[in-house]
């Protein structure tokens, strides 16, 4: 995505980071920030749901594909900054 943020890492909570890295990203990325703090947890959790429920097997492949999939949906609906 390009915003010069770090990852999470030895924040408390995923609030804490996004409160944190919102404040260090240049104000137009802000928004496509947001998007990505609500995308990557939610398909997480879709993905967690569908080995608990589904039996589908964990894979951080079968994720990324799904968080990419889901992105471009996103952006072709209006979530600009996930076009990249």
């Amino acid at each position: 995505m390009r915003i010069p943020c770090a990852p999470p890492d030895n924040e408390p909570s995923l609030l804490d980071w996004w409160q944190s890295a919102r404040q260090s990203a240049p104000t137009p990325m802000r928004k496509d920030l947001d998007t990505m703090t609500l995308l990557v947890p939610w398909m997480i959790w879709k993905h967690r749901n569908d080995c608990a429920f589904n039996r589908a097997r964990p894979s951080v492949n079968a994720l990324l594909t799904k968080i990419k999939e889901e992105a471009s949906l996103w952006a072709s609906t209006g979530a600009l900054g996930l076009r990249a």
